[in-house]
């Protein structure tokens, strides 16, 4: 079996246990960005209630206090189900919880609390053993068969899927109507990308820091179509689920990206991926042109409250791909797959995978509205420190390389 990175936030970097405790945490205290999404707000208008999220990790366990009742084990495809609620790191979990939690005993609070995790446990490092690595699928399997679920967003936090059988599963998700989010490494802000964010059709989210400025390690080789809070998030230390600890990483942006999503596509059921992604690049705290997205923040911070604020949002039209110059044509639309119909590996250690295909750059079409101010001071400071800071180089990040085919 070949061995792909570890989750992509092993949370990068673990420092201290924060709750020895198992019966009673105090977690939400810690997760800062939940008031500066003023999450509060937009859970009186969505928490995500009947979107289901795939979480392709190390595995999800959905007897943490948080994650009760949560968690669709039962709707894994057989095919892919081995051992899915069994997590060999904790890392899944976490994600699990920084998207669908309830906080329940003080656990981590999700932003999309109302939404379902479907679990994959998949073979990524920190896998062991010879019958382990033989029985538990690959990510492109699992994705493939996500892909087949009504699962309408797939959130990857993990890295490594270089093959081209890895690309033809991401095309194959893609074609279905997925909304793929994965984490775009911690290489470093001159590190490259990480696959799957690599890939066209794969929406890639780098991190922030509470300070607004882009992580040092998250990788910026111009994948980034998001950036989200990736610094300072608890998240479980292991898999005995003991005790949770400070992490950091690009895995933890890409569950909240993930749950950002949720919380719109609740709020709009009638919606298909286009107009999904196109309220958040239209809604993203930015300070430079929605047309020359930041090789290191894409085309912003995610903001969903922006959306949902505003009964009167157009999302534009569902059969134009806002990424479509990026990802070299709509998807959906070269699969016949109809636009108006609802869509029915981790990153936390770096991967040094291999930039494919060439690089250009990328605008967003068909958006039918920008928003340029937000009555929360700290994403205007975000997104106004993030676009001039460039860690470890001089200058400031506009213009980004993009994949394409």
């Amino acid at each position: 079996m070949r061995a792909l990175s570890a989750i992509v936030g092993a949370l990068a970097a673990v420092t201290v246990g924060l709750a020895p405790s198992a019966l009673a945490y105090d977690e939400q205290s810690k997760q800062w960005y939940l008031d500066y999404m003023e999450a509060d707000q937009l859970w009186k208008v969505s928490t995500g209630k009947g979107v289901k999220v795939a979480v392709i990790d190390s595995g999800v366990n959905p007897n943490t206090p948080s994650l009760k009742g949560q968690v669709l084990a039962d709707e894994v495809p057989k095919q892919v189900g081995y051992r899915a609620t069994d997590d060999y790191t904790g890392h899944g979990t976490s994600m699990a919880e920084l998207i669908a939690g309830t906080g329940a005993g003080g656990g981590l609070k999700g932003l999309a609390p109302g939404a379902k995790i479907v679990p994959y446990r998949v073979d990524l490092e920190g896998l062991k053993g010879a019958e382990e690595h033989e029985k538990t699928p690959e990510p492109a399997e699992a994705l493939r068969a996500a892909a087949d679920t009504d699962a309408k967003i797939i959130s990857m936090s993990f890295g490594g899927m270089t093959t081209d059988e890895d690309e033809a599963a991401v095309n194959y998700a893609a074609s279905k109507g997925k909304l793929l989010v994965a984490a775009v490494g911690n290489s470093g802000t001159n590190g490259l990308a990480d696959y799957p964010a690599g890939y066209p059709y794969v929406v890639g989210v780098s991190a922030i820091g509470e300070s607004g400025s882009v992580s040092k390690f998250s990788s910026s080789d111009g994948s980034a179509d998001f950036a989200a809070p990736g610094e300072g998030i608890p998240g479980w230390c292991d898999a005995k689920f003991r005790s949770y600890c400070n992490r950091q990483g690009t895995s933890a942006a890409t569950a909240i990206t993930s749950a950002a999503a949720a919380l719109i596509w609740s709020a709009h059921p009638d919606w298909n991926v286009n107009q999904v992604v196109r309220s958040l690049v239209d809604t993203a705290g930015r300070k430079w042109p929605k047309s020359k997205p930041s090789k290191y923040l894409g085309y912003g911070l995610v903001r969903p409250r922006l959306v949902l604020a505003d009964p009167h949002y157009d999302a534009g039209p569902a059969n134009v791909d806002p990424l479509a110059k990026a990802n070299g044509g709509d998807v959906l639309a070269k699969s016949g797959t109809k636009p108006s119909t609802p869509p029915s590996s981790s990153a936390s250690t770096p991967s040094q995978a291999p930039a494919k295909g060439s690089t250009g750059g990328t605008s967003a079409a068909g958006s039918s509205a920008e928003s340029s101010s937000d009555s929360n001071t700290l994403w205007i400071a975000l997104g106004a420190v993030a676009a001039v800071i460039v860690i470890g180089g001089g200058g400031a990040a506009v213009m980004r390389a993009r994949r394409a085919r």
